[in-house]
């Protein structure tokens, strides 16, 4: 797929952008569909919560 196919969730602003528009330090994603990169927030939460009690079960 095209990058400018593709769909980023901009961390630093919150919106959802259509190719790699910003910077990649600022990006998640690639996403196939505008929806999944809207849902990157909670994706995002999830996996941190689930690496943190990874963390604390290893320490």
């Amino acid at each position: 797929m095209a990058d400018d196919q593709q769909w980023w969730y901009n961390t630093r602003t919150g919106q959802v952008e259509q190719g790699a528009q910003s910077p990649w330090s600022d990006r998640a994603g690639p996403y196939a569909t505008r929806e999944e990169a809207e849902g990157a927030p909670d994706r995002i939460a999830e996996n941190s919560r689930r690496w943190a009690e990874e963390d604390a079960a290893d320490a």
